[in-house]
């Protein structure tokens, strides 16, 4: 049986299509608080579109699909206005082909009960129409068009924000059959699908874990940042499937493959060798193609073969010299925020003095909606008290939010002009500087690389935002108290990692001066 949900999940990844069928349930995740969170937002988006409908519920048993179906055909036969958790079904040859849209809704048209004719509708969480959306949509219209006798003339999927949107059929019914024997090949093959990881993508699976221990054992190309998916199908075309392989080609034999260009070569090969060996690189190192796993040794020897780059211009190569700023006091900052009320509730500063000795963390919390505003000005405040004080920051949020909160709020623009060029990216810093045997370039794991611990292990971005959901609906202060502990962590990984990369640089810089 194809659905809906197989069909979706088919499009964003073939393998958790090919485990929803035949893999052990046993190796499945429990739903995530964040993810129960979607499907809870999901049914009130759900809930609030159809406030503004007349529907008919078709009655049968839950999941008899059949009786569903026939009671479906029962209302469209009638010509109701509109149908609520409708059941197509269609079956051809050994195939059956389930849907349940939305909703079904009436216009004038032709079919073969009469002068009218039904759409498909889906309503949507996303904010925009994705084309996974789109597809299901068009197997929504194609199932109604068998139903009915008549392909409808569009299917519409309704957004959060963008209300409406009119699928385009003519242009995804020839993508959509495409796509249908493509996952029926899959299916009827009974050969599971190669592992990918790719965290944007994978972190919300129920088989995340599952697929991830998987790939840990493999030591999956995928696992390796800057490895997408069209580099792994181009690197499997040369012949590079394993992480030695990657670590041992030439750069520039790299570079001539197609999709392939000097800097990512480059990049890929230096990622491959800082995580077969468990060593960091700095970019400015000779990028090494014979080096033995059995040496210890952190900073590359001065024995080590000179880059196949030799002499080239590779953008993202900094001077030796260059070493992070520093100052005598110097802020950490992050901030949390609730995307769905437009909210930024928190901001943490960690307050480094040096000539003091002293690390003080300020926690300035929003714990009321309307806050927002005056949160904000004790953090303009606190800027203002240390007025030479660079303030480091990771990733580029955070100077995102400080310039909509300075619009939102008629900050004076000289106070902006002044603020602004204090902030310092540490994530931009490691990515340009230095090459880590990690995953991917995002705090934890850096921070965790380099022996930094959580409070809260299982604390992140998505949960905080649940956090702070049921911090409105229960007034449990428990739940602001698990955000500030993260938050802070948050400010505090970021200055260690700021120490270990100011210590990197310097100490390698130092080794190369001693060698000449």
């Amino acid at each position: 049986m194809i659905t809906d949900q197989l069909l979706l999940d088919y499009q964003r990844c073939d393998r958790r299509a090919y485990l929803d069928l035949w893999g052990d349930r046993a190796h499945r995740d429990p739903p995530s608080d964040y993810l129960r969170k979607l499907h809870q937002d999901g049914q009130r988006h759900r809930e609030q579109v159809l406030a503004n409908h007349l529907y008919t519920i078709p009655s049968y048993p839950d999941q008899a699909w059949q009786a569903g179906a026939e009671a479906t055909e029962i209302l469209m036969a009638e010509g109701v206005d509109a149908i609520h958790q409708p059941i197509l079904l269609y079956t051809d040859t050994e195939i059956t082909y389930l849907s349940q849209p939305d909703l079904l809704v009436k216009y004038p048209g032709s079919s073969r009960w009469g002068d009218w004719s039904y759409r498909p509708v889906s309503i949507r969480l996303g904010k925009r129409p994705k084309l996974d959306y789109q597809i299901v949509a068009a197997f929504q219209a194609y199932l109604l068009g068998q139903v009915q006798a008549a392909l409808p003339d569009t299917a519409l999927i309704i957004l959060r924000e963008k209300g409406s949107y009119r699928v385009d059929l003519e242009m995804r019914l020839p993508q959509l059959q495409e796509i249908l024997q493509a996952c029926l090949a899959m299916l009827r093959s009974q050969q599971q699908p190669e592992v990918f990881i790719s965290r944007n993508r994978c972190e919300l699976c129920h088989w995340f874990s599952y697929c991830y221990a998987t790939a840990q054992r493999q030591h999956h190309l995928s696992l390796l940042p800057g490895v997408t998916p069209n580099r792994y199908s181009q690197l499997r075309a040369v012949g590079i499937t394993t992480l030695e392989a990657l670590a041992q080609i030439s750069p520039l034999q790299l570079a001539k493959c197609t999709g392939f260009d000097q800097v990512i070569a480059v990049k890929l090969v230096r990622q491959a060798q800082a995580t077969l060996y468990q060593q960091p690189i700095l970019i400015t190192d000779q990028l090494q193609t014979n080096r033995s796993p059995h040496r210890s040794e952190v900073y590359a020897p001065p024995d080590w073969p000179a880059s196949p780059f030799a002499g080239t211009e590779v953008a993202e190569r900094l001077p030796l010299a260059l070493t992070l700023p520093a100052a005598p006091v110097e802020f950490y900052f992050d901030v949390e925020s609730e995307p769905d009320l437009n909210l930024t509730y928190l901001h943490g500063v960690l307050v480094v003095d040096r000539i003091q000795h002293t690390e003080t963390f300020y926690s300035l919390l929003a714990d009321e909606v309307g806050a927002e505003e005056q949160v904000w000005r004790r953090f303009l405040a606190l800027t203002d008290r240390y007025p030479d004080a660079p303030i480091f920051h990771f990733c580029p949020y955070e100077v995102q939010v400080v310039q909509q909160l300075a619009q939102a709020y008629a900050t004076p623009p000289a106070l902006v002009q002044r603020l602004l060029p204090r902030f310092i990216d540490i994530h931009a810093w490691v990515t340009r500087t230095v090459t880590l045997p990690i995953e991917n370039y995002a705090l934890k794991s850096i921070a965790r690389w380099l022996g930094f611990n959580w409070r809260d292990a299982e604390a992140n971005g998505a949960q905080a935002v649940c956090w702070y959901n049921q911090w409105l609906q229960t007034g449990d202060r428990r739940y602001l108290e698990a955000i500030q502990r993260y938050n802070e962590d948050d400010c505090r990984a970021t200055y260690h990692v700021k120490q270990w990369l100011t210590e990197f640089i310097a100490h390698r810089v130092d080794r190369q001066l001693t060698t000449g």
